[in-house]
């Protein structure tokens, strides 16, 4: 019987020692503990859009607890204030709510610098208008264009059934891709009312409208869904005479028309093959874009168009 117990003693002793290595080895290859060889560190610097900035800035925030190691810096300087600092080599990733222009793609190229353009989600350009405004119930472009040149100043120029009151307007600043959007879609890059306020900050925008019964504003669907409580969006005219409002579906099936846009983020190539953390940064990004672009208001791809990101990546990282 004293054999049998010492016996029985070594046995567990085994089983409790073989278990704790299990344990050991799986949380060193990707187990609950997550360490080693998959941990990064370093710096990744994206500037640009402040309308693609809250999809980067959530994809940060859940990156940060995957790789502590690793800073990302987020900033928001408006499309073309993005591309200035890509060029100057300040930046590895570009965030864009347009296409990136001719005289920004020569200025990286006689910077030297070689780069690729992702899509990252949608956006639908939500024109706003304060939450007492009960009158405008939809708007064609020929409209709009009539508001933002400044041919119709009173809300009655558009309906004589409206106030006879001062429209009082609240724009993107040139810097960002949102202005640009807006100004080639709807204004026909003709001048602007300069009676606008313009800001590159969404919130100055917000805070316009809702303080101007008046206001109208136009920024990204996002703005406008962190704060519907306090405004009202304007269903839009299409170009099959349809008034449409955005949401989730009428921006990714495109009849929210032509107010539909892509959003970007362009990535510089030397950084994804010699910066390990810009490399795992992109990677994480294009496996979460989809969900981080719903969580903060706007719209994902489809997955295969992730799937491709990620392809495109690997070839630029050389895998």
């Amino acid at each position: 019987m004293k054999f049998k117990g010492i016996m029985l003693m070594l046995v567990m002793s085994m089983v409790l020692v073989f278990a704790a290595a299990c344990g050991n080895n799986s949380e060193g290859n990707g187990g609950n503990g997550e360490e080693s060889s998959d941990q990064v560190s370093g710096d990744v610097l994206m500037d640009g859009s402040s309308t693609v900035f809250p999809i980067m800035e959530a994809v940060a925030e859940e990156y940060a607890s995957a790789q502590p190691d690793v800073k990302v810096s987020v900033g928001v300087s408006g499309s073309g204030g993005g591309f200035e600092k890509f060029s100057a080599g300040e930046t590895d990733m570009s965030n864009a709510s347009r296409p990136i222009k001719e005289e920004e793609v020569k200025a990286l190229e006689e910077a030297g610098i070689d780069f690729t353009e992702f899509e990252v989600a949608k956006d639908g350009l939500s024109i706003v208008v304060n939450k007492e405004n009960d009158w405008v119930n939809q708007l064609t472009i020929e409209e709009l264009q009539k508001i933002w040149l400044g041919e119709a100043t009173m809300w009655s120029d558009i309906n004589s059934e409206w106030p006879e009151e001062k429209i009082v307007l609240f724009s993107p600043g040139t810097d960002s891709g949102t202005y640009d959007y807006f100004n080639e879609v709807v204004l026909e890059e003709e001048q602007m009312n300069k009676e606008a306020t313009l800001s590159e900050d969404d919130n100055v925008l917000v805070n316009g409208v809702t303080g101007s019964k008046n206001g109208m504003a136009f920024f990204g669907y996002a703005y406008y869904l962190e704060n519907k409580e306090n405004l009202n969006v304007v269903p839009i005219v299409n170009g099959e005479g349809e008034a449409i409002e955005p949401n989730a579906e009428t921006i990714q099936d495109g009849t929210y028309e032509p107010l539909s846009r892509p959003l970007y983020t362009y990535i510089k190539h030397s950084s994804v093959k010699d910066n390990q953390a810009v490399n795992d940064f992109a990677k994480y990004t294009f496996e979460n874009a989809g969900d981080m672009a719903e969580a903060v208001g706007y719209v994902a791809l489809p997955e295969e168009k992730y799937t491709e990101a990620l392809d495109k990546l690997n070839e630029i990282a050389g895998k």
